[in-house]
């Protein structure tokens, strides 16, 4: 993380800009944060553009933290074009998730950069399997996989039972195609990865057989 990639600083900054945009004009808030009534009336530029809304501060400054420390593994692993890949993906994949489970929903709204942010974590995860995260309020080195498992199984129990005002699908949406396309650009993780493959599958798995199920 000594030399932050030019792509990374270009996100954070459009990130930025534009949430602070947001912040400061409440039309053009409304007018691009994810509403499943704007989507379904045709508008999906809202599947990208809430992608770069926060709802205050704490939220933007959350979510381009983790995106400062797992951006890079991603890009030096992978390409910077494929990172791209994985982050506009991701983002994609986490509206499409929400569109999913909030359909009926016609007021459904929601913003952040969490889903593709959280797509580039389970990315950097499967790229890099031996990190650890420091959290601020735990002394010791977490593995990073523990973390991603644990996270999505939280975000289940947050989808089940409506937990705060977080977007708990995109989030998990995002996941899945951090997942998907990463697997996908580096197929070489089947034969070097494939106990980290499974292990970072589980939540997803759980997720659908539960909807499947009529729980979800």
């Amino acid at each position: 993380m000594g030399n932050l990639s030019v792509i990374t600083i270009i996100i954070i900054a459009a990130n930025v800009i534009i949430s602070y945009k947001g912040f400061n004009d409440y039309n053009f808030f409304e007018k691009y944060k994810f509403q499943v009534g704007g989507v379904q009336r045709g508008e999906q530029i809202r599947l990208f553009s809430s992608g770069f809304l926060h709802a205050d501060t704490q939220h933007l400054i959350f979510n381009m933290l983790t995106l400062y420390f797992f951006a890079d593994v991603v890009i030096q692993l992978l390409s910077p074009i494929q990172f791209l890949i994985v982050y506009f993906g991701s983002l994609l994949l986490g509206s499409l998730l929400s569109l999913y489970f909030h359909k009926n929903e016609y007021h459904y709204s929601a913003v952040g950069a969490s889903g593709a942010v959280m797509g580039v974590l389970y990315s950097a995860i499967l790229l890099q399997p031996g990190m650890s995260l420091y959290m601020f309020f735990i002394p010791i080195p977490i593995p990073a996989y523990v973390f991603g498992i644990g996270y999505l199984l939280y975000s289940i129990y947050g989808m089940k039972n409506r937990i705060g005002n977080i977007g708990h699908d995109a989030h998990f949406g995002g996941a899945i195609g951090g997942y998907i396309i990463t697997l996908i650009l580096s197929p070489w993780l089947f034969e070097t990865n494939l106990l980290m493959i499974g292990l970072l599958a589980i939540p997803i798995v759980i997720l659908f057989a539960l909807r499947k199920a009529g729980k979800m």
